[in-house]
């Protein structure tokens, strides 16, 4: 088939890469404009837009779809189907009628729940046991479309959303590739959508990065691996941002008051919060590399410290 792929970051680089090694046409790449990026701000093409140019693929990169010289150029390249990866933009309904078949997502989740801009690290930040790529036909209402086929898959217990995304992003190359092996029978079972059983993911905020010492240890723990890469969950150490990378729920009390650091003794950064104790594994101060809690403890003198 004819394909039109439209995707922007690492997430969307194995479908299409699964693309490029199949028996499928690409005849186009759209991807969202070049970035600054870097401490530097210089210009960074997407991942996609790398991908595709050294497979010698045409890449565009339009702000939007309004123009009719943008609709016009789509259309041009009489696509059989369109196929959406975080491309991070809503596509008009004048775009969804373009392909001769349909346009397909590719979704990190297991829908209808965690329709949204961050489904992988809100699976993880909710505590959800196992998640999941959905292959659903794109519809003008967001995440709303019928569903194709879903690979599932373990959220492990220490896993960060970084990590799961790698994993997910595999899974949706495979399930793709099921899709497009056997579209006319899959098409034929499509699934609608329980409207009772949606949850959103909203976007990530930099200001959930900040933790709350009141919350339980184990809310805290999911909050930080699902905040790992990005922004990553911070607290303050006298009067500085202290990144914290990697945490574990102890099976443990204390009657510390919440965000004070305690077992300075035993070398192990244990953290009281509101409801049992959290061991922080992996941190980083400003200007700093991150580095194992057993090393901030050699270099920091924390008697008696509360985080805030």
């Amino acid at each position: 088939m004819k394909i039109i792929f439209a995707g922007t970051p690492d997430f969307a680089v194995p479908t299409l890469q699964m693309l490029l090694d199949s028996e499928h046409e690409i005849c186009a790449v759209y991807t969202q404009p070049d970035r600054p990026s870097g401490r530097g701000r210089q210009l960074t093409p997407p991942p996609i837009k790398t991908l595709a140019l050294q497979a010698d693929i045409e890449v565009y990169q339009p702000a939007n779809f309004k123009s009719d010289e943008e609709l016009a150029l789509l259309a041009s390249f009489d696509a059989d189907l369109m196929i959406v990866v975080a491309y991070g933009m809503i596509l008009p309904q004048t775009v969804l009628d373009i392909p001769r078949l349909a346009c397909l997502n590719v979704h990190a989740s297991l829908l209808p729940r965690w329709r949204g801009a961050a489904p992988i690290q809100r699976a993880v930040i909710a505590g959800d046991k196992a998640t999941g790529v959905t292959i659903m036909q794109v519809v003008l209402k967001l995440d709303a479309g019928d569903m194709l086929l879903k690979e599932t898959c373990l959220i492990g217990s220490q896993q960060t959303a970084s990590e799961l995304h790698d994993e997910l992003a595999n899974l949706g190359g495979i399930g793709l590739a099921k899709v497009l092996g056997n579209y006319q029978q899959i098409t034929e079972q499509a699934q609608s959508q329980d409207e009772a059983l949606v949850t959103y993911a909203p976007k990530l905020e930099k200001a959930e990065a900040q933790l709350d010492w009141t919350q339980s240890a184990d809310e805290l723990a999911r909050k930080i691996r699902g905040l790992n890469a990005w922004p990553v969950a911070q607290t303050v150490y006298q009067d500085k941002t202290l990144r914290i990378w990697q945490a574990q729920a102890l099976d443990a009390e204390t009657n510390e008051a919440a965000g004070t650091i305690i077992n300075r003794e035993a070398k192990q950064l244990d953290v009281a919060t509101g409801k049992g104790v959290l061991r922080l594994l992996e941190v980083q101060l400003p200007g700093k590399k991150r580095m194992r809690s057993i090393d901030f403890l050699n270099a920091n003198q924390l008697t008696g410290i509360v985080l805030g």
